[in-house]
């Protein structure tokens, strides 16, 4: 979860050289360059493309910028408004993403995965809507209980598009995709099932015939296990709030993905290494992907995530 970053000093150097944010995800060199960055380091199983969730709403006309957070100048904030949102089909406009995606694959070992992945429908449609993050998402809420059939359109809309954009990662080499769905848990369960749920499965669905494994990643939905039992994907992400063996029994028929706090690395190694070893005794023998309950902080110590990562090392070979 997020594994490059400003917690490690060689993503910061990339970064000053580079500039902002939005020309490191631009240039495959750059992009790819920080992609291996903790490959190299830690070692770990699988290497997660870098990008982020929004770039893929600038080829629809969306006027994006990172200042440092993301902020869109154009947003949709009346039915009209989705007029001028046009995704291109057949997909195109993140070719820079596929670029990136072949260059990573090269480098990597053959044992390596690489994952490509996309904003769910839910989350990107609030950014269209708030035109940034939000604490409360009063202005898509708004949106969506206002005009209901026009905001059920949007998501729609999103859920399609993302299946293309994730369609074309696969087809540059990615070998597992994962959907993030950041603020489903600003939802009640009536309002996640229609809105963030359903667009999600209607996304996961649309790219079923890929052969690929598929995550996806409820952030803030330990609410809505037991309605997530038939997502039709192979892998649920859990977040740090989700109780793992309570999501073992609700969710019998997927793999698990995830879900030590963050805030636990910036503990002692011998804290990090009890709650990671608490972790991964809870977490379901059919299938488990040991993990974060989301990003790596860039307050967190290199010497942490290694003690992470080397403590479910250790425990996979005992």
């Amino acid at each position: 979860m997020r594994q490059a970053g400003r917690y490690l000093p060689e993503y910061r150097e990339v970064r000053t050289r580079a500039g902002d944010f939005l020309t490191m995800c631009r240039t495959p060199e750059i992009a790819a360059e920080v992609t291996l960055q903790p490959i190299r380091r830690f070692g770990l199983d699988a290497a997660i493309v870098f990008s982020d969730i929004l770039t893929p709403l600038v080829p629809a006309g969306i006027e994006l910028d990172f200042a440092p957070a993301p902020h869109i100048a154009n947003p949709l904030r009346t039915p009209a408004d989705l007029d001028r949102l046009r995704f291109p089909e057949p997909w195109s406009g993140t070719e820079f993403l596929s670029e990136t995606l072949a260059l990573v694959r090269e480098a990597l070992a053959p044992e390596t995965a690489l994952i490509g992945f996309c904003g769910a429908p839910w989350t990107l449609g609030t950014y269209l809507v708030e035109g940034s993050t939000s604490r409360s998402f009063s202005l898509a809420k708004a949106f969506a209980h206002h005009h209901p059939g026009v905001f059920d359109a949007l998501v729609n809309r999103l859920a399609d598009a993302m299946a293309a954009y994730l369609r074309s990662q696969v087809e540059a080499g990615a070998q597992a995709v994962q959907v993030f769905d950041s603020w489903i848990g600003a939802l009640g369960a009536e309002d996640a099932r229609r809105w963030a749920l359903g667009p999600a499965r209607r996304l996961l669905e649309k790219i079923g015939d890929l052969g690929v494994p598929r995550i996806y990643f409820a952030n803030g939905g330990a609410h809505l296990l037991h309605d997530m039992r038939d997502m039709p994907c192979e892998v649920i992400g859990l977040d740090w709030r989700a109780d793992l063996a309570m999501a073992t029994r609700a969710l019998p028929d997927h793999a698990l993905q995830g879900n030590l706090d963050p805030g636990v690395l910036m503990g002692p190694d011998d804290a990090i290494r009890a709650r990671t070893l608490a972790m991964v005794a809870a977490a379901p023998r059919r299938g488990y992907i040991a993990n974060l309950g989301h990003g790596v902080t860039p307050d967190v110590p290199v010497r942490a995530v290694s003690t992470f990562v080397e403590t479910i090392q250790r425990y996979r070979y005992e």
